[in-house]
């Protein structure tokens, strides 16, 4: 998986964070699973290794990982990340069709110009 695109305008850090956080909600890291060092990823990235740390900083703070002194970061994962995605993306769909009536777009046409573009896609 792709984690940097450097024509998207977000912080590197925050890249990193979100491919890892799909890659554990999609079930592709498995809990225990160990993360690659820092130093290992800021090579295999071509980034700064205070970037990666600071993205496992934010990680843990998440609730995505949490790390072994002397070990490194490791994988955990329990019901309650997948239920704070679904409220977090249920706030953003939400936002959408607020502001989509404000410009007289039904939540039902919005859904399906949604489907539409998104069958483009794949």
């Amino acid at each position: 998986m792709k984690l940097i695109d450097y024509k998207d305008a977000r912080p590197i850090y925050e890249q990193i964070c979100e491919g890892y956080k799909k890659l554990i909600l999609k079930g592709v890291l498995a809990p225990g699973d160990q993360m690659p060092s820092v130093r290992s990823l800021a090579m295999e990235l071509s980034a700064n290794p205070n970037t990666v740390q600071k993205a496992y900083s934010e990680l843990e703070r998440q609730g995505y990982i949490y790390t072994v002194k002397g070990k490194g970061n490791y994988v955990r994962f329990d019901g309650s990340l997948i239920e704070e995605k679904k409220k977090e993306l249920a706030a953003s769909v939400r936002e959408l069709i607020k502001e989509a009536a404000e410009i007289g777009i039904g939540a039902e046409e919005l859904f399906r110009l949604a489907a539409e573009k998104g069958s483009d896609q794949e």
